[in-house]
């Protein structure tokens, strides 16, 4: 199995141009075993061509050491290979040299021209040999067993080598590809769990703000109207003790409708059940509610809270209800409906009472005492509502409870509504009032 690439440059591990030790060594006893070969066939070269036997021993080790080059340089020792043929010499690097140049990535007109050059050689000289023989009378065949002999012995020095070289090139060529197409699949298995880890960082991040709306939402419009009251009860309960008295069964009913929500929707936190049914649960940090859970455990040993089944969370029935509390709190508050009733999913439901009482919520912090307008219109395709109040009197502003404000009442209506592809729209109005408007979609 090879390497490519980077891989490949942090393997290089052997000498020069060898990426292995064990490279080094195989080439060094191939080159040793040509040399001696070669060496040894000089001496009837030398011989032959009349020459001294050193001089032939010199040029036939010369020429068989070629054969360490054949990693990094292949076509010349193929070259030495087919110049030497002449002299019956290179058998071993004849064979060697055709398989380094086969398995190689040279582009395969070079290796077809090389290897039909070594072939052609190969048999001119047994050709020529096996005549020479012939005419000796060393050898007493008939003429037509030279041309066969001559090219059987040059098929069979050329192409086992050459097929196999091309066998080895094409299946590490294979082993290349698929392993860089396992390095592919794997980075892209990384960044598909990077992008995974984004939306499960993401999902937590929108639980949090889901959570912290429900928590706001929930306790935020209870707790107002308690602080109103409690200032009523404050302002009335030497002058009007029947008003204190009632004023104080308010507060306590406010502080126990406050615990039984907050009560259900740690109940459905336990329960994996995200309540509004649009997205898959994320998993809920325990530090998120914890504050809650614990103000509410204290709070339930002091105010006894019957024990029920969780709810599916308000609805558009109890819109008369809240304005009740509203308009007990001292608010003059009314309430009107355009259309024909109907029924919604719950997430409607729940969004367009969620934002009724919010802006409700508003009107006690910022104006106490101001006349507000509820209207709730059932359309065909979706249901709008809107809340507005007129300015606060002077003595009601001067008197007001203060009750602090954390700015994100209007923010987390807004994400309500356009969670349901809705439309939402709050402002300031010309009479110095304000108002808040949603429209959602009826089969959101």
């Amino acid at each position: 199995m090879t390497t490519t690439g980077e891989e490949r440059a942090q393997g290089l591990s052997g000498p020069w141009w060898w990426a292995r030790w064990r490279s080094a060594v195989l080439d060094g006893t191939l080159a040793l075993l040509s040399a001696v070969e070669c060496g040894v066939e000089g001496v009837p070269f030398a011989r032959d061509a009349g020459i001294p036997v050193a001089a032939g021993v010199v040029f036939g080790l010369l020429a068989g050491s070629t054969l360490l080059l054949r990693r990094m340089w292949p076509i010349p020792v193929v070259l030495v290979s087919i110049a030497i043929s002449p002299a019956q010499m290179g058998f071993l690097l004849t064979i060697v040299g055709l398989y380094t140049l086969a398995a190689s990535e040279l582009p395969r007109r070079i290796i077809t021209a090389l290897a039909g050059m070594s072939l052609v050689g190969t048999l001119v000289v047994t050709f020529v040999r096996a005549q020479q023989d012939m005419a000796r009378g060393d050898v007493g065949i008939g003429e037509w067993v030279v041309p066969f002999v001559s090219i059987t012995a040059s098929l069979g020095v050329t192409a086992p080598p050459l097929l196999l070289g091309l066998y080895v090139g094409a299946r590490r060529r294979l082993m290349e590809s698929l392993r860089e197409r396992a390095d592919s699949l794997e980075r892209e298995l990384q960044l598909l769990a990077e992008r995974a880890e984004e939306r499960a960082e993401w999902a937590r991040n929108e639980e949090r703000t889901r959570i912290a709306r429900e928590m706001h939402d929930v306790v935020a419009h209870r707790v107002s109207l308690m602080v109103v009251h409690a200032a009523a009860l404050q302002a009335v309960a030497r002058k009007d003790p029947e008003k204190a008295v009632k004023n104080a069964a308010l507060v306590g009913d406010m502080g126990r409708q406050a615990l039984t929500e907050l009560r259900e929707m740690l109940g459905v936190l336990r329960s994996g059940d995200g309540g509004a049914g649009r997205r898959e649960q994320a998993s809920v940090p325990l530090a998120a509610v914890g504050a809650a859970a614990a103000a509410a455990a204290a709070a339930s040993r002091a105010v006894p809270l019957d024990e029920g089944p969780v709810g599916e969370g308000p609805c558009l029935s109890e819109l008369d209800e809240l304005i009740g509390q509203s308009a007990a709190a001292g608010m003059a508050v009314d309430l009107s409906v355009e259309g024909e009733a109907r029924a919604y999913a719950p997430a409607v439901e729940q969004t367009a009472f969620r934002v009724v009482q919010e802006a409700l919520t508003n009107v006690h912090k910022h104006a106490a005492g101001a006349k507000t307008h509820v209207r709730l219109a059932h359309r065909v395709s979706e249901i709008a509502m809107q809340v507005e109040n007129e300015p606060p009197p002077e003595a009601a502003s001067a008197s007001s409870a203060r009750l602090p404000s954390g700015g994100n009442g209007l923010v987390g209506m807004r994400e309500r509504v356009v969670g349901l592809g809705g439309v939402f729209v709050s402002g300031p109005t010309d009479a110095g009032g304000f108002r808040v408007s949603a429209v959602i979609p009826a089969s959101s």
